[in-house]
């Protein structure tokens, strides 16, 4: 492109010059063009080496936008991973209440988990891949993430199992961080789409100490029958 030529404007930017559309319009729809465009950048370069220019070049937006919204690049960081984050909670919990049953429970809210990372393959390498490598407010926010999967995991196993039948209160834990790990691997190798197809494993995984290896096993068949979502 030659420095005369005008440059293509993409479908999510506003019209220039005097559109008419309300400030708050305007302002809400920069904010969520840049916090879009974190995920973008930070999956394109990674966040070491992610600039502030490389956010608003790909949002659209000027220098002088990005800092009436955001301080700068850690800001905007945390803010989105906080957006992405609670939306994927949101329909995680969702799943969550639409049954009683633990089993049913742990399956729903797997599958729905890995679903929506595979389909936003941008969101999911700066929530489980770039996180890591934020600094200590990132770690912090993951950290909540992974207290509420463990909450979730606790409070469906109280209300479905008497307290005899528990395992140890450290077993959600080291459950949420092992299935974590396993999820980082396949999305730090790009294989993001592919999620879904962990399920029955997974599942197999967070239900053997809660359940037994009989159900657990005979769930995990059954998983293995059905179509993966995608």
């Amino acid at each position: 492109m030659s420095p005369t030529t005008p440059r293509q404007r993409q479908p999510h930017q506003l019209p220039p010059g005097r559109h008419g559309l309300p400030r708050e319009f305007v302002v809400g729809n920069q904010r969520r063009r840049i916090l879009a465009a974190v995920a973008d950048a930070v999956s394109e370069v990674g966040y070491a080496a992610m600039t502030v220019e490389d956010i608003i070049k790909a949002a659209g937006v000027s220098r002088r936008t990005f800092y009436e919204h955001f301080r700068g690049k850690e800001d905007a960081f945390l803010v989105s991973y906080e957006d992405i984050s609670s939306q994927l909670m949101e329909a995680v919990d969702a799943a969550f209440h639409r049954t009683d049953a633990f089993v049913t429970r742990v399956e729903d809210c797997m599958r729905e988990f890995l679903v929506l990372l595979a389909g936003q393959p941008a969101y999911a390498h700066m929530c489980i891949v770039e996180v890591l490598v934020a600094g200590p407010a990132a770690i912090e926010r993951r950290n909540a993430v992974m207290r509420q999967f463990r909450e979730l995991i606790d409070k469906g196993a109280a209300d479905a199992l008497p307290r005899s039948a528990r395992p140890p209160a450290l077993t959600s834990e080291a459950l949420v961080g092992g299935v974590l790990e396993v999820i980082y691997s396949r999305v730090r190798r790009g294989e993001t789409a592919a999620l879904p197809a962990l399920l029955p494993d997974l599942a197999y995984a967070v239900l053997l100490p809660y359940v037994g290896r009989d159900v657990a096993i005979d769930r995990y068949r059954k998983l293995r029958r059905r179509k993966i979502p995608s």
